[in-house]
């Protein structure tokens, strides 16, 4: 599970094992604790955030965006 961007409290890892029928997506970590996903396709949220994350995920997200799927891809063989 490699970390492709870490700011603040957030991680941001893309799995190297996932389930076939799930989209493209990074996992969100806050702290020690994998907290939600994100669909790299579209940028929205397959879980909800922790109250009063959302703002703060979103603008480091879009920062790392490019890199995150470049990651995904890499690992999955595109999309």
């Amino acid at each position: 599970m490699p970390t492709v961007a870490r700011e603040g409290q957030f991680r941001f890892v893309v799995n190297t094992r996932e389930n076939i029928f799930e989209p493209p997506h990074v996992h969100v970590w806050v702290s020690n604790e994998d907290v939600c996903r994100i669909e790299l396709n579209g940028g929205t949220f397959m879980d909800d955030p922790p109250p009063g994350t959302l703002r703060d995920i979103m603008k480091v997200y879009a920062s790392y965006a490019e890199e995150i799927s470049k990651v995904w891809d890499d690992i999955h063989g595109g999309r």
